[in-house]
């Protein structure tokens, strides 16, 4: 059997603005009130799904999330017609509109938690959407998530999509940011599942990620070769506010900075152990990197990807080319065959690099097969996206923007018009 990794990535959305809501996330805290760009943003995310395709990777796509999230406001006391709910709500409550039109589903690494069908229980990928209970912005995608996993991934023989776990933050689960499949070798080897939670006790920011969430995760997936380790304090109040900020890898490569763990040495060796000592850990010393500057750089937060040709390629973010000790550090690693820069200005300013875009999922050729056509893009899809986003997204967005009736109307086209491209139905409450 062979398989291999898909990377979905998120869709910026119209949206797309800078409301400072990601508290612990210090890009995002530092950029609040600023003027957005969403056209440019959903560009360059385009551009990196192209660039992949451009490698021979195989490259799925997220829709953006029905924002502003109007349903949210009713539910909250604000009544009316939608226009009406919109045009209150930026009235009484500007920051509660923030929240309920926040593009943050383009964060994809956040949608779910997945489980490659070699490694589950029943022999199926299995994917659980995360509840995201940390910030209100964020809680409000869940639904549609299951919904957009469950239309992607619907045939029951080869996937299984599971309901998000209960909304409370005791189970607080944040998705694939902070996990990490490991193997001996290749995508088809038998996995081991890293997966991070938060420290105990009381710091600077509040940990988004639980252990209850892990266990159970791990458990309903059928997991049986897992590790799970407690994020270090010291890289959460740094602003690292998921582990995919601090650590990333791929099969039986583990980059990651020293003060990523509470108990380094612990979690590195149950990793060790649990892979027979195939695993390479790469790990960046604080004298190398100030946690400071991997955080300001998203170094950790590039995406570690294998090419068809067998050599390993690190997709950076242009802020790591821009540093000279992190592109040092980058360019250092033994371990890596090429190191290349992408401009994503856009996301970085809102607080995510190329690894928070996306989500990773293991699949054979039969349940590639088995995925709806319509999470697929390739060159033509790709041309297809960039013009659909320069017909319907604004080049400015400002906070003070979200109250236009009218950006709920363009914002509701547009997506009307993309599940017509990509054939996929009324998937969006305002179609039913």
């Amino acid at each position: 059997m062979t398989a291999f990794e898909v990377n979905f990535d998120g869709l910026v959305g119209p949206t797309h603005h800078y409301g400072g809501l990601g508290h612990g996330n210090l890009a995002s805290q530092a950029h609040g009130g600023r003027t957005a760009n969403p056209r440019e943003a959903a560009l360059q995310g385009i551009e990196k799904m192209r660039l992949l395709v451009g490698l021979g990777l195989t490259q799925g796509v997220m829709l953006p999330h029905e924002r502003p999230h109007v349903q949210a406001l009713r539910e909250l006391g604000f009544t009316g017609s939608d226009a009406d709910v919109v045009a209150s709500a930026a009235r009484s409550a500007p920051g509660l509109l923030s929240a309920v039109s926040s593009a943050s589903a383009m964060w994809a690494a956040n949608a779910a938690t997945t489980t490659a069908s070699i490694d589950s229980g029943d022999g199926r990928v299995h994917l659980t959407p995360a509840n995201l209970v940390g910030h209100l912005h964020r809680s409000l995608e869940a639904p549609f998530a299951h919904r957009q996993l469950g239309t992607a991934f619907a045939d029951t023989d080869h996937f299984a999509v599971h309901a998000p776990l209960p909304r409370a933050r005791e189970l607080g689960d944040e998705g694939a940011a902070n996990h990490t499949r490991l193997t001996a070798g290749g995508h088809e080897d038998p996995g081991v599942y890293l997966f991070v939670h938060g420290p105990a006790g009381e710091g600077r920011f509040t940990p988004r990620q639980s252990r209850l969430a892990s266990d159970a995760i791990a458990r309903s997936h059928g997991v049986s070769d897992a590790v799970f380790a407690a994020q270090s304090r010291t890289a959460i109040d740094a602003g690292v506010f998921h582990h995919d900020v601090i650590g990333v890898g791929d099969r039986d490569l583990l980059l990651v900075h020293e003060d990523a763990f509470e108990d380094r040495t612990r979690t590195h060796q149950a990793l060790q152990e649990r892979l027979d000592g195939a695993l390479t850990i790469a790990e960046v010393q604080r004298t190398d990197l100030e946690l400071s500057k991997a955080v300001d750089t998203y170094l950790f937060n590039s995406q570690l990807v294998g090419l068809p040709d067998g050599r390993r390629l690190l997709l950076v973010p242009a802020e790591v080319r821009d540093d000279s000790t992190a592109w040092a550090v980058a360019t250092g690693l033994k371990e890596v065959d090429e190191v290349r820069a992408i401009d994503l200005l856009h996301s970085m300013r809102n607080g995510g690099g190329p690894a928070c875009l996306r989500l990773r999922v293991v699949v054979t050729d039969d349940e590639l097969a088995s995925v709806h056509p319509g999470f697929l893009v390739d060159e033509a899809r790709l041309d297809e996206l960039k013009a659909w986003v320069r017909r319907h997204y604004r080049e400015s967005l400002d906070v003070a923007d979200l109250g236009d009736p009218h950006l709920l109307e363009e914002s509701r086209r547009a997506l009307d018009e993309l599940t017509s491209l990509l054939g996929l139905g009324s998937l969006y409450d305002f179609q039913r």
